[in-house]
């Protein structure tokens, strides 16, 4: 980075070095979604997000043409990043118990690990946006035909009564992680509060043909 630069007696923020777009991009992102999860959507400016990552207002909207864009480009990230943890959960293992509890985990290792950003997918301050309201349900509509493929699968119950399974199940992980993380982190942790969650759908889901 560049050195301080003083004006009217007071440092201002250093401006970033150069570096290659997609580099920039990801930077940009990265510092947004913090600005977005401390400030919320309406409280944050597109002002605070350039200060923050040591840019000007230009150069932030050059990649993000606007503050929507930029909120939408992170509620992607956000969703593409659950989709993947849940899709690999699934896939690595055979065992019906270990696939309920990898899913069901993968909610919990989400809000453990991804810092603020299962907010865009789980708490977005920003449902009212049609927009956004669309991506949010696409992608409980993706985790409910990931799971609810599993479920079709392995125990013969019809598609549609599948994935009514498979996105009752996304409701059970996503609030309960939530409410770990909000409330019980300090108690217990991730993977005892997957665990328990997960005995509990295994007591239901393994009453259904084939399991």
């Amino acid at each position: 980075m560049h050195d301080e630069v003083v004006r009217n007696g007071k440092a201002a923020p250093a401006r970033s070095s150069r570096m290659p777009r997609d580099q920039r991009r990801l930077q940009l992102l990265d510092v947004a979604g913090r600005v977005f999860a401390e400030r919320g959507y309406h409280n944050a400016a597109m002002d605070d997000i350039a200060e923050a990552a040591g840019v000007s207002k230009p150069v932030l909207y050059q990649h993000f043409p606007s503050k929507l864009d930029l909120y939408l480009a992170l509620v992607d990230r956000a969703c593409e990043e659950i989709v993947e943890i849940v899709r690999e959960a699934i896939a690595g293992s055979s065992s019906n118990a270990d696939r309920v509890e990898a899913a069901l985990g993968s909610f919990y290792q989400f809000v453990a690990q991804s810092g603020r950003s299962f907010r865009f997918v789980f708490e977005s301050d920003l449902t009212g946006d049609a927009t956004v309201q669309a991506r949010i349900w696409k992608v409980h509509q993706d985790l409910a035909e990931a799971i609810g493929q599993t479920i079709a699968q392995d125990t013969g119950v019809a598609p549609a009564r599948a994935r009514l399974l498979g996105i009752s199940l996304v409701g059970l992980a996503q609030v309960g992680a939530r409410y770990w993380v909000g409330s019980l982190r300090d108690e217990m942790t991730a993977e005892e509060a997957s665990q328990l969650i997960a005995t509990l759908a295994w007591r239901g889901m393994r009453s259904f043909p084939l399991i």
